[in-house]
């Protein structure tokens, strides 16, 4: 088990617990500092840092997860110690939310059209008050029996190559990137491999201002680790990591601390931010 995960979901998006739950997981399991990145949302993050004053053991860094759009692939920018009452980032992230649910509205269409039938409703009550997202879909679906596990719905219907697949809005990752750095963010490239050249991504964005890729991730083999590693220290980049859990008790998921992240990632990340004098560093 890790002491650290910095990259943890809520019902602020798409995870199943709350965020005052997510904290109080993590710090029953003992770990030491986590990060609360919702997809498109900051929602969660005063109430998890309210959560987190029970627990002096533990750090709770806010943060952000910010889908971008690239020709193949998919790119993410994790945004850590985020100015989450920007109102330049809060603008942003309600244009993302509104197009996600667009998007989600979309792909119930298309399930429809080949014959599985979920109700609109339903997804919307699934999603509560966070951001509606492709998980909310697949319950609905996992609801009704149409599949026996979430990645079946995202192997089979819902992924980007998928017959039920919608597009949304979403900025570049460089226009992403910069988006955290102007709202006082450190930006970190999630799960690199789901591009084809993560090296060629990388210099791009450390270009705009990334400062770490996410090296330690769920299902990534220890070979991967290394080589995701090497390149951050080639790059002068920080190598950071997390379960990226949402909780969904799905086949397979990762959970709260189940990658073994070094507490020195957090640590330089943490560094960075204080030497940046970064607004939500001690919130």
């Amino acid at each position: 088990m890790s002491k650290v995960d910095l990259h943890l979901h809520s019902t602020a998006s798409d995870g199943r617990f709350s965020p005052e739950a997510i904290v109080r997981k993590a710090a029953e399991l003992g770990l030491s500092v986590i990060a609360l990145a919702d997809h498109d949302s900051v929602d969660g993050i005063v109430p998890a840092l309210e959560a987190a004053k029970k627990f002096p053991q533990l750090k709770m860094i806010p943060a952000v997860e910010v889908s971008t759009d690239v020709p193949s692939g998919e790119v993410h920018v994790l945004g850590y110690f985020i100015d989450y009452t920007s109102q330049e980032l809060a603008g942003a992230l309600a244009k993302f939310r509104n197009s996600r649910e667009r998007r989600a509205q979309g792909m119930v269409v298309k399930l429809a059209d080949l014959g599985i039938h979920i109700d609109w409703q339903r997804v919307r009550e699934i999603a509560g008050d966070g951001t509606i997202a492709r998980p909310h879909v697949a319950l609905a679906m996992l609801e009704k029996g149409y599949i026996t596990s979430i990645r079946e719905a995202f192997d089979k219907y819902i992924a980007r190559d998928g017959p039920a697949y919608v597009e949304r809005e979403k900025l570049t990752p460089v226009e992403a990137v910069a988006l955290v750095v102007r709202t006082d963010g450190l930006p970190v490239m999630a799960h690199p491999l789901t591009v084809a050249d993560p090296e060629a991504m990388i210099i791009e964005l450390k270009a705009a201002g990334l400062v770490g890729i996410e090296a330690y991730y769920a299902g990534y083999t220890i070979d991967e680790i290394s080589r995701l590693a090497s390149l951050a220290d080639r790059h002068g980049l920080i190598a950071t990591g997390g379960s990226d859990y949402h909780g969904l008790g799905d086949i397979g998921e990762t959970m709260i601390g189940g990658v073994d992240v070094p507490m020195a990632s957090a640590e330089r990340l943490i560094a960075l931010a204080e030497r940046r004098a970064l607004k939500a560093v001690k919130p």
